[in-house]
């Protein structure tokens, strides 16, 4: 019971009183923060090459903060995360309209969405917390209640995220985490030098509105080709159609021989600090994004000021429009069937 009260503080209260609660997970020499607020992740501490412990996750250190931003830092993400075009879509022959908080389409689940919430503690133990959350029928214009569970767990050299979600009826379900990483520590600056592998023979290109065309593009002989480790930063300025427009990479990569099963997807690492991540998931795409407008947030932990691209993000993910493009992998879940997903940090 001692670690269990130990684990847990006060983090701040919401306008009408709702107390925000932040969990501290250990394991060895990792911890992790976990908020109740957006389900959102503060902090992720690993040792460097020297043993030193280096938090390599941008976050806040007041509720004000996180609810004043809108870059979704460190936050759950859902109904469904990323872009759906136009904010509408069709299920068994009925059309759906979405809030439309991203010009005319819909992000990471509207305006109030999973991130803005805050979430139930179902469980919490030393290295883990459960946290649960009711979105109900027609929620930013989603069919069906939508029982989602979230678990995070600091186990062996990583951080695991479990999902789960059921729904009364036919939705859409589409849930991911949207930590911003540096490798180097969340305060050191740019990630231009950080190293990048993403195992991923192809993409999904966008419109200017960042909607994908419904194309599967091979990355071959494009700057999109990270199969090979590089910095991140040695071709992010050419002149590629698809970088100018994001202003970087803000794209979501088709992972090879998906099938459902846990697999690496993706590899960081600092050559400053030698931490290295690589990223393993059930899903069938990764949104690899370089925090192109991330200035302009409240201060970040220890009035640390972070500027574009000074963290990146690898969210896995169903692809981004996928309900409104037949030839993408389908984010429907089924009444009565269960959504379940896994994605692993694992550092080094």
């Amino acid at each position: 019971m001692e670690a269990k009260r130990d684990m847990k503080a006060l983090f701040g209260q919401m306008p009408g009183g709702t107390p925000v609660e932040e969990f501290t997970l250990r394991n060895g020499p990792l911890s992790c923060q976990v908020l109740t607020y957006g389900g959102a992740v503060r902090s992720l501490v690993v040792p460097d090459k020297t043993g030193r412990p280096v938090d390599v996750v941008l976050g806040f250190d007041t509720l004000e903060d996180y609810r004043s931003q809108d870059k979704y830092i460190g936050a759950l993400v859902g109904r469904y995360a990323n872009r759906i075009g136009g904010s509408r879509f069709s299920l068994d022959g009925r059309e759906y309209t979405l809030a439309a908080n991203d010009g005319e389409n819909h992000l990471h689940g509207g305006l109030v969405g999973f991130d803005k919430q805050v979430w139930t503690v179902e469980e919490a133990e030393g290295n883990a917390v459960t946290l649960s959350l009711v979105s109900p029928d027609g929620q930013e214009g989603y069919p069906g209640a939508l029982w989602v569970k979230v678990t995070y767990t600091l186990q062996g050299d990583g951080l695991e995220i479990s999902y789960e979600a059921r729904s009364g009826r036919a939705t859409l379900c589409n849930l991911t985490n949207h930590s911003y990483f540096n490798l180097a520590g969340h305060d050191s600056g740019s990630v231009h030098p950080q190293k990048i592998q993403i195992l991923a023979s192809r993409y999904t290109p966008t419109d200017a509105a960042s909607i994908p065309t419904g194309a599967l593009e091979p990355v071959e002989g494009t700057p999109m080709d990270l199969r090979t480790p590089q910095p991140i930063g040695a071709r992010i300025e050419e002149p590629f159609p698809q970088l100018v427009q994001a202003g970087g990479y803000d794209h979501n990569w088709v992972i090879d021989g998906w099938d459902g099963t846990l697999r690496t997807i993706a590899r960081a690492w600092s050559e400053e600090t030698g931490i290295s991540m690589e990223v393993l998931t059930t899903l069938p795409g990764v949104q690899f994004y370089t925090g192109n407008f991330v200035g302009g947030c409240p201060a970040g932990k220890g009035g640390a000021v972070y500027q574009n691209r000074d963290a990146f993000c690898l969210e896995t993910q169903y692809f981004p429009d996928s309900p409104n493009q037949p030839g993408f992998p389908s984010a429907r879940l089924e009444s009565g069937a269960v959504y379940r997903s896994r994605t692993v940090y694992r550092f080094g």
